[in-house]
């Protein structure tokens, strides 16, 4: 029996109508949706902390963890050498560069070029299987978008006359020169259709050189979201003026000796800082001059917002007043610590957290260098236009530390704006709407909660005791350790997992990930938590975390038959690469391998599809029943 659709409905199916005029193009639009909801479910490949290093990444990014080379090993174990596939791996990573090697060790005759396009189109062919005909056609290079689409149409041998089209194209392709322009397309290509969609779970920013080119790389990408890491949002409160956030990204660049980020790559001069920090501090020792400066003003900054909100609860964090020069100590906890510097020029014992004259004028100028930034401006836009504190996406709960729990397995009630008390989902949803406001309004408030989320002890994204003032000034190590929130042993158990998956709405069937915390496989760290309910993929991409973890660290993934976690070996260069085939040697881990091939109508996207699925047949009663009148196409 047909419900006769209210006005509101109406409205809504008005306005779908403008779309689909007819019940002709509201047939073919069903079919188009129900067609799609029978395709392989897509490749999602999950990053984590990259921090900075660029050419792992890109490499990464480029052979999509594994993906392209297991590809090319199935479909062409019969006919090349392991050899000749690495060869045709690497060149669909690096086509120029690959290119040009190739050229300048005379190897590029007409047979291998021939045989090589055959070889890419081939795997260009099988890799568009997964996708509608559209979608493919709308990642092809727009210069050759027809001749490739042609090309991907199967030539068996059964059609002649298709083969022989087929060959004809590639041999035009030949004689016209344009054999290398057409590499570096289908190796384009062919990256774009291994992977379907980029997670990024957190931390681009420190410890490596060149964040900028990663996030730059990133906004070219084609599909993409980000959760956002404590580092991130560190250079996200900095970039929208907190004075603390932009002491702690200067003191990180500083202390790894990365000036070229903040100098070149944004345009931020440290001059100021440079001269300052000459004029009161020791050079001769291990920490540079300006490492002291800006330590000891953030020190002062860190203090001030502690002391005005109370709501943060780190009165244990403020130690700048508990500095006894005379003695070379530091009363922590009522322990007095024996100081490995006493070099505090700027600090008046009776008022240690105001900032002298000379220390506000170079704050000053370096909130200035940050917010007229455009590039760094640009940059964090796109972190906050693409970026979350969590995303549920296919029964997978994304986010980068922790969700703050109580010893028994209960969720942290944490005091947020205005004294509500919030936990679980709830405190990330604030977390996340107090971050966008702080960048629309950048009020002191706000301002204060960015540094907060980047190093508050019931921050999510950082979920630990920070202990920057033992690290810089304190000589026992006794003293760095940082407690950890209760989240990392707890979710050990499947059940504490289960609840917390629950907590957001996410079936018991699904996963966590993770990153922030580096897998030590050398001490038997383990990647895979709770039955296999946590997974943490700390890319290791940080050159400093090699020795400890033993490996670069781990990616993840999921496609139509299940779920990988990749483990990679560190990358060598860029150089190695072209030269020695040398690609990052990866081993992979069975998370899941499912029944069936999962379709598109098993994931998120499915259930989209069958609710326009749903709309458009409530279109088309509406068109028969005359409620609504077809209208042309135009």
């Amino acid at each position: 029996m047909y419900d006769i659709p209210s006005q509101q409905d109406l409205k809504y199916l008005s306005l779908l109508s403008e779309q689909f005029p007819t019940t002709q193009a509201v047939f073919s639009e069903i079919i188009n949706l129900q067609a799609i909801l029978n395709l392989p479910k897509a490749t999602e490949h999950f990053m984590s902390d990259i921090h900075g290093e660029h050419e792992a990444f890109i490499h990464i990014l480029n052979n999509c963890s594994g993906v392209i080379r297991e590809r090319v090993a199935s479909t062409f174990s019969d006919v090349l050498t392991p050899e000749e596939q690495a060869d045709l791996c690497t060149l669909i990573y690096y086509p120029r560069e690959k290119l040009q090697r190739i050229r300048e060790a005379h190897l590029d005759t007409p047979t291998w070029y021939r045989d090589t396009l055959h070889q890419m189109v081939r795997l260009a062919r099988l890799l568009s299987n997964n996708y509608t005909r559209s979608k493919v056609r709308k990642a092809m290079p727009v210069e050759y978008a027809y001749i490739i689409d042609e090309l991907l149409h199967e030539a068996g041998i059964k059609n002649m006359s298709r083969h022989n089209y087929h060959v004809r194209i590639l041999e035009s392709i030949l004689e016209t020169g344009s054999e290398a322009d057409f590499i570096m397309s289908l190796a384009a290509l062919i990256k774009r259709l291994a992977v379907d969609h980029l997670h990024i779970v957190g931390d681009i920013y420190d410890r490596g050189p060149h964040a900028d080119r990663i996030v730059d790389s990133l906004m070219r990408h084609h599909s993409i979201d980000i959760q956002w890491g404590n580092h991130d949002i560190l250079w996200m409160g900095a970039a929208a003026g907190s004075e603390a956030c932009i002491a702690n990204v200067i003191r990180n660049n500083v202390r790894y000796n990365l000036l070229e980020i903040l100098e070149s790559a944004y345009g931020i001069s440290l001059r100021e800082l440079a001269l300052f920090a000459d004029k009161y501090y020791n050079s001769e020792t291990k920490e540079s001059p300006m490492e002291k400066a800006i330590t000891r003003i953030l020190f002062k900054l860190e203090g001030q917002i502690i002391k005005r909100r109370p709501e943060f609860d780190m009165a244990d964090r403020l130690l700048l007043d508990k500095v006894d020069l005379e003695n070379k100590t530091v009363n922590i906890d009522g322990v007095d610590w024996e100081l490995s510097s006493v070099e505090f020029p700027t600090v008046d014992p009776d008022d240690p957290y105001t900032l002298t004259p000379e220390e506000r004028e170079v704050m000053d100028g370096l909130v200035r260098s940050f917010l007229d930034s455009e590039r760094l401006q640009r940059h964090i836009d796109f972190l906050y236009d693409h970026g979350s504190m969590y995303l549920v996406a296919n029964d997978n709960l994304l986010f980068h530390g922790c969700l703050p729990m109580n010893e028994d397995g209960t969720f942290r009630m944490v005091q947020c704006a205005k004294g509500s008390m919030r936990s679980g989902r709830n405190y990330f949803d604030f977390c996340e709407r107090i971050a966008r406001r702080a960048w629309h309004h950048r009020d002191e408030e706000r301002l204060d909660w960015m540094w907060y989320l980047w190093c508050g002890k019931l921050s999510p994204l950082s979920g630990r005791v920070v202990k920057t003032f033992e690290r810089s000034v304190v000589a026992d190590k006794a003293s760095w350790e940082e407690p950890r929130d209760a989240y990392w042993e707890l979710t050990v158990s499947e059940k504490t997992c289960n609840d917390v998956l629950a907590e957001f709405g996410v079936r018991s069937g699904g996963h966590i990930i993770n990153g922030h915390t580096p897998i030590k496989l050398k001490k038997g760290e383990k990647p895979i938590r709770g039955g296999g309910k946590l997974l943490v993929i700390d890319g290791g991409f940080c050159n400093a975390y090699h020795e400890k973890t033993g490996i670069a660290g781990f990616t993840l993934i999921t496609d139509s038959e299940g779920m990988r976690l990749k483990s990679h070996l560190p990358f060598k260069d860029v150089e190695a690469a072209l030269d020695e085939n040398a690609d990052i040697e990866s081993n992979t881990s069975i998370i899941e391998k499912e029944e069936r091939s999962l379709l598109i109508s098993d994931t998120d996207t499915g259930a989209q599809i069958r609710e326009q699925i749903t709309d458009l047949k409530a279109l088309l009663e509406a068109y028969r029943s005359g409620e609504l009148k077809e209208h042309e196409e135009h």
